[in-house]
């Protein structure tokens, strides 16, 4: 009788301890596939993480990228650029504004992947960043005051003076014209007023003419009432387009992004734009979009 009873008591201490180690395997297998599950999820959230697109613009040459009356950030360019980004499972878009020369160096610098600000194309540009597929059609113009009978051409600026940024294609193409015209050069005043400032200054007679690309200067002339001021067109050998230009070492996104201005061009996207912003339809040839 005490026999039985001991074996009894020996045989439930044995089951209470296989209980006790089933419960601790049971719990340790949770705990292991909950750290498992975590570490998965968390894995997962890495992988679909969007990587953010940082582009500089000046902000300030209207139709391109301008701030309307609310205060956001809007214009052909900018519109193209979130058209492109718009529903991508890689990429999200920031915009950031500064002046002409910070577009630049913020490329330089790598805090910019991208820039758009109504930016044509230089062989000294193309040395050193990534240009992508032209988005927009923008030849050049000369503009003078209506009653200036003077200038009717580039043969004509000589001695003439005008307002230029440092580091646009303006300035370049004046710059080179003083080199090869030393005996009667156009006087160039370097300025880091807006353009729609410089054109007010025009207006007024404070310098003689001025060159910009034409859909600039007629948004420019129309919106701010310059009725004085006429537009001369130039001849050129180059395709007046615009482009947005990337860093070094983007040529991931560059792919990405001359497949998507190809694709918006097939869909009517970029004529859309092109007539809501510039009122009719500025777009580069098809097979140059590339």
């Amino acid at each position: 009788m005490i026999e039985t009873c001991s074996l009894g008591g020996d045989r439930d201490m044995d089951i209470k301890k296989i209980l006790k180690y089933t419960a601790t395997a049971v719990v340790g297998s949770l705990a292991v596939g909950l750290l498992v599950a975590c570490s998965s999820s968390a894995s997962k959230d890495s992988a679909t993480k969007k990587k953010t697109i940082e582009v500089g613009t000046v902000g300030t040459t209207k139709p391109f990228s301008y701030e309307d009356k609310d205060g956001k950030l809007t214009g052909y360019e900018i519109e193209v650029v979130r058209a492109i980004f718009k529903d991508s499972d890689k990429y999200d878009v920031k915009f950031e504004k500064t002046e002409w020369s910070g577009v630049f160096a913020g490329l330089d610098a790598d805090r910019y992947n991208m820039a758009v600000s109504n930016i044509s194309y230089t062989k000294e540009r193309a040395e050193k960043y990534l240009y992508a597929a032209p988005t927009a059609k923008n030849p050049n113009v000369l503009v003078v005051k209506k009653d200036d009978s003077s200038i009717k051409s580039l043969d004509d600026i000589g001695g003439k003076s005008t307002e230029v940024v440092q580091g646009t294609t303006s300035a370049k193409q004046l710059e080179d014209y003083n080199k090869q015209h030393a005996d009667n050069p156009t006087v160039l005043n370097y300025t880091k007023a807006d353009f729609q400032q410089i054109m007010s200054r025009l207006s007024d007679g404070q310098f003689d003419y001025k060159i910009f690309d034409k859909i600039g200067v007629e948004t420019v002339i129309k919106n701010q009432g310059l009725d004085n001021l006429k537009v001369i067109e130039l001849p050129s050998d180059q395709q007046p387009y615009v482009y947005p230009l990337l860093a070094k070492g983007q040529d991931e996104l560059k792919t990405f992004v001359d497949k998507r201005i190809q694709e918006l061009y097939k869909d009517g996207t970029l004529e859309k734009l092109s007539k809501q912003f510039f009122g009719d339809t500025y777009l580069p040839a098809e097979a140059d979009i590339k």
